[in-house]
């Protein structure tokens, strides 16, 4: 029998919990955190990393006071051990549909608090046609759920996107349009009138990803133009919590002019400028294309890109 070569006897040999063992340890600060997430000693969890480093005769964690991060051979590892993860997870799922093919269940992860009449067609569309399948839907900041989808761990994302992946498939789903409010307890509510230069120097809430480098860099750039203080007083990643924020008094903050319509016609809210050419943000439907989906999740993702096809963008604008 002729011997194996190196990369099939690192197949035969290599151990899958090593593997489990760095990606925590890479989406983690330091060897304390990953142990406490993995409820390990921490030279328990040194020692898994020690042995996968000298198993592939690379270092993968650049590891110094003060430095913690993955070196080029680590995050190349990283990139494949996440596809690895993914299909392991999913085996159960492709085995119980060998059993009843008519049945699944579907993880969706958003961005929070998406309103969309097309998502909820398509929801009800599902429903209607696959009654035995079961849907879950998780709010989460829009990062999280785009890793959740590229590590297979969900069926596909409703987010907001920054910077697009070659290993994931997009669709916009809809735009919508930023503005700025106040709630009742601030100065600034009830006045008319108001212009840019009146909000300068006020506190502001926003969302986590409200930075320049993120998914709603627009919304930042019109927080900026308003001259709002540099110091935020409050973030979340979800909108319910932003908007509560901005009631309780906290500042002035951002949100989705569409969403929060009856709010301002209740008076929980009040809109300040700018009036003219508001932020616009796009929502995108993202899926794993070399995830291998359930008979639900095939379904639900193609219903819902179907919708969006036959549906003109101008009635996926939401102003």
């Amino acid at each position: 029998m002729s011997s194996l070569t190196p990369p099939e006897r690192l197949a035969r040999e290599l151990d899958w919990n090593l593997l489990r063992t760095f990606l925590v340890l890479a989406d983690s600060r330091s060897v304390t955190e990953a142990a406490e997430r993995l409820s390990l000693k921490q030279p328990t969890v040194s020692s898994a990393l020690k042995r996968l480093e000298e198993r592939l005769g690379k270092r993968l964690i650049n590891r110094k006071p003060g430095r913690f991060e993955l070196t080029a051979a680590g995050q190349l590892l990283y990139d494949e051990a996440i596809d690895i993860q993914g299909a392991i997870l999913r085996l159960g799922t492709v085995i119980r549909d060998v059993e009843d093919e008519v049945s699944g269940h579907v993880r969706i992860v958003m961005a929070s608090h998406v309103v969309s009449p097309l998502l909820d067609a398509a929801l009800n569309r599902f429903h209607t046609d696959h009654p035995r399948a079961t849907l879950s839907i998780e709010a989460m900041a829009s990062r999280s759920a785009l890793s959740a989808v590229a590590a297979r761990r969900a069926s596909f994302a409703i987010c907001l996107v920054m910077e697009r992946s070659p290993q994931l498939e997009y669709r916009r789903l809809f735009r919508e349009y930023f503005g700025l409010f106040c709630g009742p307890a601030h100065p600034l509510y009830g006045r008319e009138a108001v212009t840019m230069a009146d909000l300068a120097g006020h506190s502001s809430v926003s969302f986590v990803t409200d930075q320049m480098g993120d998914a709603l860099r627009p919304v930042a750039e019109m927080r900026a133009e308003a001259q709002l203080d540099a110091r935020i007083v409050g973030t979340s990643p979800n909108l319910e919590e932003v908007r509560r924020m901005i009631i309780a008094g906290l500042g002035i903050g951002p949100l989705p002019l569409h969403v929060v319509r009856e709010d301002v016609e209740r008076g929980r809210l009040w809109r300040l400028p700018p009036y003219e050419s508001p932020p616009a943000i796009d929502v995108h439907v993202v899926w794993n294309p070399h995830a291998k989906p359930n008979r639900a999740e095939a379904a639900m993702l193609a219903g819902l890109i179907d919708l969006i096809a036959r549906t003109p963008m101008e009635q996926r604008i939401y102003d």
